[in-house]
């Protein structure tokens, strides 16, 4: 059971990781909102938001200006691996107790 729970967890992060890889690859060629390109990138920031939004207001209280790029999606994207890893060890060692 905590074999498949990890694998779930690995699985979700993978998805989220892709999700804001495509997020930032679309960044780069979606000028117009209303294009094919443009909706794409509008979808995958609804979907990316509630994990970048918390990432762009910690960049912000530390008071780190990125300038014209936007970091909070790299940050969320190590985010993402490092809380799917720690619980995977978490589950890990509860097993092994």
């Amino acid at each position: 059971m905590i074999i498949i729970l990890c694998r779930a967890i690995i699985w979700f992060a993978d998805l989220v990781t892709m999700a804001l890889v495509l997020r930032a690859i679309l960044s780069w060629f979606a000028q117009n909102p209303y294009s094919p390109l443009g909706k794409a990138y509008m979808v995958m920031g609804r979907i990316t938001e509630p994990v970048v939004a918390p990432c762009r207001a910690l960049l912000a209280k530390f008071r780190i200006n990125t300038g014209m790029f936007d970091f909070s999606v790299l940050l969320a994207f190590f985010l993402v691996e490092i809380v799917a890893r720690v619980l995977v060890r978490i589950l890990l060692m509860i097993a092994a107790i």
